[in-house]
């Protein structure tokens, strides 16, 4: 079975459906899933971000955050990758709440699942090509998810 962490731009897909919720969703179905509890703080913000904009009513928006807690996927403590987090982000010079996921996917030898190109640009461009195959796009995780059965 295909492993992968995924961010709120994966998770927010199951919630509204727009560009690439049919990817997540065969990644919800079909693939082992985790991610730092940061993930529940970033989807909040997504759906209230959401509501703002007259995107979603209130009653749509506290559906969504019913269903994503009951979600099948691990939600691990972030506390302990904070070090690794920071050095990737300095690093990569990128923002250190996306390296979070990062800093996971790297201790549980896993790929990161994200919807977030700017993201997975910024791993791919890095000098040291050390992370390079460890972030995938949600078109890429879909596939791998699809092709391994």
């Amino acid at each position: 079975m295909s492993r992968f962490v995924i961010d709120a731009s994966v998770a927010i897909k199951w919630l509204v459906e727009e560009d690439g919720t049919l990817e997540a969703l065969t990644l919800l179905e079909k693939a082992e899933l985790s991610s730092p509890d940061l993930l529940v703080a970033e989807c909040a913000n997504i759906l209230w971000k959401k509501v703002r904009r007259g995107e979603l009513i209130e009653d749509e928006a506290l559906i969504a955050a019913r269903l994503l807690e009951q979600a099948d996927v691990e939600v691990l403590p972030t506390r302990h990758l904070l070090a690794s987090a920071l050095s990737l982000a300095i690093e990569l010079d990128h923002p250190a709440y996306d390296c979070i996921y990062l800093a996971l996917a790297i201790e549980r030898d896993w790929q990161v699942a994200t919807a977030d190109l700017r993201f997975q640009r910024k791993v791919r461009e890095d000098p040291t090509k050390e992370f390079s195959g460890r972030v995938l796009s949600l078109p890429e995780a879909a596939a791998a998810v699809s092709a391994s059965g």
